[in-house]
């Protein structure tokens, strides 16, 4: 808990990063091989930050020979996710499989299903067009958080549209082809080798509910869902994690059109949401994080809403499934610690 101060400042979310390796090193090793009795772990790497680093935390843990890594590229990734996850695969050292996801995706209909529901707003949409959601920033006034989308036509001439409830609905099903297969392959890897599946979260996608159900949210742990994104980067450092990863944006690599996090979720860059959700978790005020994110104090408070509010929407994301009877003789751990 911070000292009351006038101020809040980044250094609120400094870890000591080699005590926090050895602590999710010793807690990973103990979980993957007693609470989960595998063998090893794999990780769906995309070249991303979070994806890289957990990869070389399990490395660190069980390693290199009980480590796999999952390259699931598809025709819309963007053109750097392929050479930046087999960056990381030789940075560490580990075994990696290729698995190309678009011709699983265009048999179950992902574009195309994606792709009708763009064209309810914006008829002309079809082959040789790009796409990507937006959302209103939260910052400079009180808006209505509704998704437009962004589309390029084949001679690079873009424009926005408004979606309807039906249209962004059916655009975020059919988009959730792609991280639903990602996990499909992911553990059909695992179970052929008796490994865990190990996700990749950070507590700003945890806490948000930044996921896809039985997508991305799913894994048998998730060894940064505790770590604020700063903090990644700070883990990131400390393993040698290559520079070209560590300098990449933040992307959802999941749209046509490149895509930041923050424009299509977040609405503001991570470093400022960090210091924001740590400041409402510890119950800082306002007054004290605007000077150091750059903001006006209605701006944060507006930030403090929209967290509060992610969470009471996507809050059915973290549910296990529901029973109507109890059933007693199966007990459940809600901490990998019991």
């Amino acid at each position: 808990m911070p000292q009351p101060e006038d101020r809040l400042t980044l250094d609120a979310l400094r870890l000591d990063p080699e005590e926090a390796v050895d602590e999710i090193v010793e807690r990973l090793g103990e979980v993957v091989s007693r609470n989960l009795r595998k063998r090893g772990a794999l990780v769906g790497v995309s070249g991303g930050i979070d994806s890289s680093v957990t990869a070389a935390l399990c490395v660190r843990a069980l390693g290199p020979g009980k480590v796999m890594a999952l390259l699931m590229p598809e025709k819309e990734s963007s053109d750097d996710t392929l050479d930046l996850s087999r960056l990381l695969v030789d940075h560490l050292g580990v075994e990696s499989v290729l698995e190309e996801l678009s011709p699983i995706l265009d048999a179950v209909g992902c574009y195309r299903r994606r792709d009708e529901a763009i064209q309810t707003v914006v008829p002309e949409y079809g082959p040789g067009w790009r796409a990507k959601l937006v959302l209103p920033s939260v910052l400079g006034g009180d808006r209505l958080p509704i998704f437009s989308v962004v589309v390029e036509s084949p001679d690079g001439e873009r424009s926005q549209a408004r979606l309807t409830s039906g249209a962004y609905r059916a655009v975020v099903a059919a988009t959730s082809f792609k991280q639903r297969t990602r996990k499909m392959l992911e553990y059909y890897h695992a179970d052929r080798l008796d490994y865990a599946v190990v996700g990749t979260p950070n507590r700003l996608e945890y806490d948000q509910g930044f996921f896809v159900k039985c997508g991305d949210g799913s894994a048998d742990l998730k060894p940064l869902a505790h770590l604020y994104k700063t903090q990644v980067y700070q883990l990131a450092e400390l393993l040698g994690i290559p520079e070209e990863i560590r300098s990449r944006p933040p992307t959802t690599d999941t749209y046509s059109l490149p895509q930041t996090q923050d424009e299509f979720y977040f609405s503001v860059p991570y470093e400022v949401l960090d210091l924001c959700l740590y400041a409402l978790n510890h119950g800082v005020p306002a007054a004290a994080v605007a000077p150091e994110v750059g903001l006006s104090v209605a701006d944060v408070e507006r930030i403090f809403h929209d967290i509060e509010g992610k969470r009471r929407a996507t809050r059915p994301l973290h549910e296990p499934p529901f029973l109507l009877e109890p059933v007693p003789e199966v007990q459940t751990h809600t901490s990998a610690s019991h």
